[in-house]
Formats: structure tokens, C-alpha cells, sequence
């Protein structure tokens, strides 16, 4: 291990840099060509460059995260307790779009992957159970256990069974304003990609969000093999006990299981994946080593004609103006601000703003508050132009780069990019979480050398060796790019050998009665 001192500054206006060394630095380092510390600074917290009297401005990203609270001498710690935050920015008068030129094309690249009668392309060729309300969600997990038992043996090429469970219930107000955000998710997520266009319902009978509803005529993909999803009612009075409704379920489930058996991976260009970029677990070095190494591989992925969504409302706030600037055109523009102003409206309405996104790992980690976080969660969408903008639950139609409109909630972002319509998702985390989603690979990028040797067996690739000089962002974003390439042909996640997922979580900022 280096002992030499070694921190980063992003930009020459910064007046702050980043401490590298694993275990932070003492009192009385002295940095190359910068101060003396005046106290010990943690790995990845802020040590002042030069003397900051009260109220200066600090500066990084060449952006003001705030102001000094107190003086902080050159080579002070500079925390979240010793800045003020400011205002989040204006909706007004933002920049209007100069968006850079479209990235050069990328060709000579492809990957191994189910193409479906609807046109898009899966990852993984997986059944699906789709649910209308929670009551059913303990009988399907039930009926799950059972199908990996007894029947997914006999379908070697089908990867697994997944019961798309939530938590909607019928004390929702199912017909206010706000409620077509979680019905329209549920819809959407049933029509994933990786579920080959085979829809399956399991309903209760009673509840308020009816299957019909749910999935009105002409709302899903009809192959010519199968019309319209199959639909298995507890409530049908055919249902003599508990076991009459397990096997139900399985004898539906046998006939999908046929027909996704049948399906072979082909070759398939890059243009066909809908890729999701997420961060969580977030730390000072999100923005250094692992998000910047995404944006890089977003660029590739635009370039080759793929689709890629950046998501989080409240992680991108404080960079609207970047946002609108690089807009393909005013009405992308006007949509970005239109989706954050509800999101802010939102959150005023819970007596709330964005300031309560930072956690208290964040804050360890060296995030000052959610300013500085959200500069380091930004890059993640690379540098091109912002083709497109869809709300929370909505299906993406365009290609390139897209902002999905969503919580920054790791569970509920992963949800809606997943009925967006993703196909594969890379996920990086600072100070660590075992984040998996059973509807589709993620891969999980660790910021830190520290985290990736610690997390061996969690983390697939390590984004650190750019902050210890081992690797360049353009090293890493290649290395990331390929390995998507792989995954999306069926090379398992570390996530994926493991079995570990995540819940499924609705967005509802609908009332419940």
C-alpha cells in the first residue's frame, strides 16, 4: 500500500481537493505541491487548498457546494458541518439548449440475446408472474418455490421464474389524479423485454385494480403463438383449497415455460440494449473513479445506437442547468423541468426538499450535502446530447440518451427503469450495498480499491484503480462497455451467482384511504 499522500482535484478552480489513502491522512502531511494538514481528513473528505475565511464559497466540479460556515485554514478538513448549502436553483432563466454534437456512430460490436415478437430484445429469457394487488403475493411466492422445484428443470433454456410482487393495495384512491403512476409501472413492468412477451396474471378477484384495468385491450404485445395474458383468479369458486390454486398456477405457468424454452439466443446489435445507470451508497469518489467511467461507457453505448436512462430527480437537481443546456432540442428542455418542478412540488407537499437525500454514509463517505452529490451522480450520463424524457412508470420509445424521471430511492429507480423497459443495469456504490434486481443482471461498479477488495465477491468491476493511477476513465469505461457486451449474452452478475434481489417498489405519491 502507497504511503505517499495522493488526493484528487477535479478542476484547476477547485479550492478543494479529495483525499485518496485508504485510512485518510494524519495531522502534519504535507500534500504534493499543497498545504500541511492542520488536522487528520478522512479518505475521501475535502482538505482546503488555500486559507477559507467564513462565507467563502467552495468550489468542486468548479461548481459552489457551498459556503464556509467558520474559517477553515488551508489544509482544514472542509465537512458538511462546516458549509452552508445553498438554495437550490432557479427554474428560471436556465440555459437553453446548446447541445453538443452527436457522438460519432460506433459499429463492429454485438451481443447474444432473445429477440422478442414485439421487436425488443431480452438478456435473459426469464417467466414472469405479474401481480394486480398484494393480497396474492404470499401464494405466488409460494407457487414460485414450485416451479423452480418441479417444472424449471424440465425447461433448461428458460433462466428463472420471477413474481413481480409490490404493495398495491385497494386502500389506494385508485382514481386520483397521482394513482396512473403505480398502475401504469405494474403494466409496464409485466412487458419487460427479459420476459419474452409471456404474460401472466395472478389476481384475487376483488380488488380494485382488475386485471382489465390493468391491462385493457391493446395495452400489451400480441404474438401469434399466444393471445392476450393468461389470468388465474384465487376468488374463482373452480378453487377448492389451497392446493386447487397452486396448481392452477402451475399449469399455466407450463404452457409459457414451452414456449420460452423454445427460444435460442441470436446475435443482436449494441442499438438493442436499454441500458439503466444508478448509483447508491454513494461516497466523494462516485463522481471520481466509477460514475465518470459510466459516463464514458454511456457515450459507447450511445454511439453504437443503444438506449441509456439517468434517473434520480433529486440527484440531478442541482445540475438543471447542465440538463437544459445539453437538451437535443427546447422540448426536452421543457420536459426536464417540467418533471423536476413536480418532483420539487412533490416533495414540498411531505414538508420536505432535497436536502433530505444524504445519508448519514454519504456524509462519511465525504459528501458534504446534496449539492456535492449531485455533480458526482450527473457525469453518469456521459457527454452527449439528451435525447428524451419519460415520467415515472412511462415506456421508452427513443434511442440514445434518455432521462427517466424518478425517486432516487435505489428500489423504486430500479423499478421504474425496469418498466421502462431495461434490459440490463449497471449500479455503483462508494461505501457498499449487495443491490440486485431478479428481472435483470446488474452490475455493480465499486468506486473504492478499499470496497473492491473487501466486497471481492460482490463487486464486478473496480473503478478505484482510477483513483490510485492504475487505470484511465476511458481503461475503465472500455472494460465496463465489454462487460456489458458480456453479461447482456449471459454471463452471470456476481448478484446473479449469489441470488441476491431486491424487492420490487412501487412510486405512489397517490393518497391511500
Amino acid at each position: 500500500m502507497s504511503t505517499v499522500p495522493r488526493t484528487i482535484r477535479i478542476h484547476p478552480d477547485d479550492n478543494v481537493a479529495v483525499v485518496v489513502n485508504d485510512g485518510g491522512l494524519p495531522t502534519g502531511t504535507t500534500l504534493p505541491g499543497g498545504p500541511t494538514l492542520v488536522q487528520a481528513v478522512p479518505q475521501g473528505h475535502k482538505v482546503a487548498l488555500n486559507d477559507l475565511p467564513a462565507g467563502t464559497p467552495v468550489r468542486r466540479y468548479n461548481v459552489v457546494i457551498g459556503h464556509t460556515a467558520v474559517d477553515i485554514p488551508a489544509g482544514g478538513w472542509v465537512n458538511g458541518q462546516r458549509l452552508v448549502m445553498p438554495e437550490a436553483r432557479s427554474f428560471e432563466n436556465l440555459p437553453a439548449p446548446q447541445p453538443p454534437a452527436d457522438l460519432s456512430p460506433l459499429d463492429g460490436h454485438s451481443f447474444r440475446g432473445y429477440r422478442n415478437a414485439d421487436g425488443s430484445v431480452g438478456t435473459r429469457n426469464l417467466l414472469a408472474v405479474t401481480t394486480t394487488v398484494q393480497c396474492v403475493s404470499g401464494v405466488l411466492e409460494f407457487a414460485v418455490e414450485r416451479i423452480k422445484k418441479e417444472l424449471l428443470p424440465l425447461y433448461p433454456n428458460v433462466d428463472g421464474v420471477v413474481g413481480l410482487t409490490h404493495s398495491y393495495g385497494c386502500g389506494v384512491a385508485i382514481d386520483a389524479p397521482d394513482a396512473v403512476i403505480p398502475i401504469r409501472t405494474v403494466r409496464n413492468l409485466a412487458t419487460n423485454p427479459n420476459f419474452g412477451g409471456e404474460v401472466m396474471v395472478l389476481s384475487l378477484g376483488c380488488e380494485k385494480l382488475q386485471p382489465e384495468r390493468l391491462l385493457p385491450p391493446g395495452s400489451i404485445p400480441i404474438s401469434d403463438e399466444h393471445q392476450g395474458p393468461d389470468i388465474v383468479c384465487l376468488q374463482d369458486e373452480k378453487h377448492i383449497g389451497f392446493m386447487s390454486m397452486i396448481d392452477s398456477i402451475l399449469t399455466q405457468a407450463k404452457s409459457h415455460l414451452e414456449r420460452l424454452n423454445a427460444r435460442q439466443r441470436e446475435t443482436c446489435p449494441v442499438s438493442e440494449l436499454v441500458v439503466g445507470v444508478q448509483c447508491g451508497g454513494s461516497d466523494a469518489f462516485s463522481g471520481v473513479t466509477a460514475n465518470p467511467a459510466v459516463g464514458f461507457a454511456t457515450d459507447l453505448l450511445v454511439r453504437a445506437g443503444a438506449t441509456v436512462m439517468f434517473s434520480e430527480n433529486t440527484e440531478v437537481r442541482d445540475a438543471v442547468d447542465q440538463l437544459t443546456r445539453r437538451a437535443a432540442t427546447q422540448a426536452v428542455a421543457d420536459a426536464i423541468v417540467h418533471e423536476l418542478a413536480w418532483y420539487d412540488a412533490y416533495l414540498a407537499r411531505g414538508q420536505a426538499d432535497r436536502s433530505a437525500n444524504t445519508t448519514p454514509g454519504n456524509k462519511k463517505g465525504g459528501l458534504s450535502n446534496i449539492v456535492e452529490k449531485a455533480m458526482g451522480s450527473i457525469v453518469k450520463s456521459g457527454n452527449g446530447p439528451i435525447h428524451g424524457v419519460i415520467g415515472p412508470g412511462e415506456k421508452v420509445k427513443k434511442k440514445g440518451l434518455i432521462f427517466a424521471a424518478t425517486p432516487a430511492s435505489d428500489f423504486i429507480c430500479g423499478t421504474l427503469q425496469l418498466a421502462a423497459g431495461m434490459n440490463l443495469h449497471v449500479f455503483t456504490t462508494g461505501r457498499g450495498t449487495p443491490y440486485g434486481l431478479a428481472e435483470c443482471p446488474v452490475i455493480k461498479v465499486a468506486t473504492r480499491n478499499d470496497l473492491a477488495r473487501r466486497w471481492h465477491d460482490l463487486m464486478d468491476i473496480n473503478a478505484g484503480r482510477i483513483a490510485s493511477g492504475e487505470a484511465s476513465i476511458e481503461e475503465l469505461g472500455w472494460e465496463l462497455f465489454h462487460r456489458m457486451l458480456a453479461v447482456a449474452s449471459g454471463e452471470k452478475t456476481w448478484a446473479e451467482r449469489w441470488g441476491l434481489h431486491n424487492d420490487l417498489v412501487l412510486f405512489n405519491p397517490a393518497p391511500v384511504t
